[in-house]
């Protein structure tokens, strides 16, 4: 054992401590999943789980959270296998009989899904969901089944008339509910919850866990929390297991974790994730991406991307060695630099940058006057209904600036986008854009829209839906170059593109589905940059992607803003990522404008009751229990 304390005996692995009855409820060993081909996807993971404890697993897309959740409750996808070990209070799940896994998932470990969508049935009322889910004895009797609907459904939050609605008539928070209802209602012992509020906007997210943690307090439930966002993370479980390139890298309490990384990878997780209470001159990101897991099998899997390299790190694949009891790590140098990642965790601590001062009282790009609108729906039952999606809001975006739009999911936010893009329609109020009034696009002469479309550019939130996933990211640039009609060069140009977004100039060549999330955004913000507007409407550009993905973006945007002097209207939930991108902020509940101001003043000193259930449905890193 070094100075440090680190054990660094070959094959050392962390053994779990123990819990009151002597012996873990979960317990994984050596779990590695693979393709066919033999590729390596998940390698030699372990975990363990008592009743009643919480425990996160993070990392970013790819280092193999989801597909170890799903091997926990035999749920693969077809094609692949897992090995190893995975037992549950002595019962062995992993290779067993289909007909031993039905008898222990939903009555003793449930799993809820990122999307609900996944697992609601559209064609389903809420309550024959729940009733599907409930224990055989239960289901044969009507009016029991009736009654544990509503008491399972007052569980989560959600009245009784919820249960004769279909799912597309729930808000995403409502449907996430529905999908938590659906899984405790068996009373299982343990929850494994993948990404169960990564769709969600703040104030929802926040209800979600705090309606996980009160569950799991009031139950005495196991809780195994997978998210990339670490302030989830800490927020919500009592341990943390960092996971990369579908390898355990650090295991660690909470607290331990948050004061100091013991792996350069954690490190770069917490810095990633940009500060909601100030401002900094630099977003600090992580380099390139997850390697896959069957490339990186006989070195350290993060050795590509850690500024702490040596030739040990790629000379064999450290193991996972014990510092304490109850903490871990497989970085090869830690006894060397536990003391630089120490330190670097505290500068960034610290570290507090100058904000832009907000823009001076120029000319607006697009100036938005009593704009109004609603929508009318008619459910497959009851009454048709009316919703106010805009009720007479009005606000300006100056030259130079970067405005914020924020607000719960239903406040509006979007339907300002789709109308200033000529998506949406409004009922009133007029649209001003560098002297053309564009409300209705209708009216709008063939040159008119040409010189809006020139002037107005979108990037929207999910990068893999944006692109065309048969045209290779060089025909989807040239068709926009051949649109701006001044372009001589056109490879040259494509090229220059390229370079701008941080990508080679051999990604011109690539379909879509050959790049990662953050790579594709950056095509997607390319293409938007490529016509030179003087307007970048950037509707949730990074809430679709992992935090050293969202810091990337993030940080091009600006540097793209600051060469080009463009304005930018900042759609998002993430107050983080508005204080961090945004000079000015305007609030929006319930389609109205409530509150509005520099940027700093807003956030810092809330005068509107909303801004502040906003600002304190932030995760801030600390546990709620």
């Amino acid at each position: 054992m070094s100075a440090d304390g680190v054990t660094t005996v070959t094959g050392a692995r962390t053994e779990p401590e123990i819990g009151h009855d002597g012996r873990k409820a979960l317990r994984v060993e050596h779990l590695t999943i693979t393709a066919p081909g033999h590729r390596m996807l998940v390698a030699d993971v372990d975990l363990a789980l008592d009743r009643g404890q919480t425990l996160g697993i993070v990392g970013e897309s790819g280092s193999g959270k989801s597909l170890t959740a799903r091997a926990i409750v035999g749920l693969l996808p077809a094609g692949l296998r897992a090995t190893g070990t995975v037992t549950y209070d002595g019962t062995a799940l992993l290779g067993t009989h289909e007909r031993t896994l039905r008898s222990v998932r939903g009555s003793r470990l449930s799993l809820l899904l990122q999307d609900p969508f996944t697992m609601l049935n559209p064609l389903q009322t809420v309550g024959a969901h729940l009733v599907e889910s409930l224990p055989r004895d239960v289901r044969k009797n009507r009016g029991r089944a009736r009654e544990e609907t509503v008491r399972r459904l007052a569980e989560v939050g959600l009245s009784a008339d919820v249960s004769v609605r279909y799912p597309f008539q729930l808000s995403g928070g409502m449907r996430q509910r529905v999908a938590l209802a659906a899984a405790l209602a068996k009373d299982p012992e343990l929850l494994i919850a993948d990404e169960p509020t990564t769709a969600l906007d703040v104030t929802t997210q926040h209800e979600v866990l705090q309606l996980l943690m009160d569950v799991q307090q009031r139950r005495q439930m196991g809780l195994v929390l997978i998210t990339h966002d670490l302030r989830v993370a800490f927020s919500v479980c009592d341990r943390i297991q960092v996971m990369y390139a579908g390898s355990v890298v650090e295991q660690a309490p909470r607290d331990e974790l948050a004061q100091a990384p013991a792996h350069p990878y954690s490190l770069g997780l917490l810095l990633a994730d940009p500060p909601v209470d100030h401002y900094l001159d630099h977003l600090v990101s992580i380099p390139g991406r997850v390697p896959p897991a069957d490339t990186i099998v006989a070195q350290c899997g993060f050795a590509e991307r850690c500024s702490w390299t040596q030739p040990e790190c790629v000379a064999a694949r450290p193991p996972l060695a014990v510092i304490t009891p109850a903490r871990s790590s497989a970085c090869a140098r830690l006894a060397d630099i536990r003391g630089e990642l120490a330190q670097r965790a505290d500068n960034a601590e610290r570290a507090i940058g100058t904000p832009p001062e907000p823009a001076p009282d120029t000319h607006p790009v697009v100036t938005i006057t009593d704009l109004s609108k609603t929508y009318r729906t008619v459910p497959l039952i009851g009454r048709a209904q009316t919703t106010t999606a805009l009720d007479e809001v009005s606000f300006a975006v100056r030259e130079g600036e970067s405005l914020g739009l924020v607000g719960e999911t239903g406040s509006g936010k979007t339907t300002i986008a789709r109308s200033i893009l000529g998506l949406t329609r409004p009922d009133s109020g007029r649209i001003d854009l560098g002297g053309i009034e564009i409300a209705d696009y209708r009216r709008l002469t063939r040159a008119q829209r040409q010189q809006v479309r020139r002037r107005v550019q979108v990037v929207f939130q999910d990068p893999y839906a944006s692109l065309n996933p048969s045209l290779r990211i060089g025909s989807t640039l040239r068709e926009v170059l051949a649109r701006r009609g001044n372009v001589s060069d056109l490879p040259g140009e494509i090229g220059n593109l390229l370079a701008r977004v941080g990508l080679p100039g051999d990604y011109a060549g690539r379909l879509p589905s050959a790049l990662s999330g953050g790579e594709r955004q950056r095509v997607a913000i390319a293409r938007a940059i490529a016509l030179q507007p003087r307007l970048l409407i950037c509707d949730e550009p990074v809430a679709a992607l992992d935090v050293s993905a969202q810091a990337q973006v993030l940080e091009l945007l600006r540097a793209i803003r600051e060469a080009d002097g463009m304005s930018m209207l900042f759609i998002t939930h993430d107050l983080a990522v508005v204080r961090q991108m945004t000079e000015r902020v305007a609030v929006l509940y319930r389609g109205r404008l409530v509150e509005s101001g520099d940027t700093a003043s807003v956030l810092d000193r809330p005068q509107h009751e909303y801004t502040r259930t906003l600002i304190d449905a932030v995760p801030t890193g600390r546990n709620a229990s």
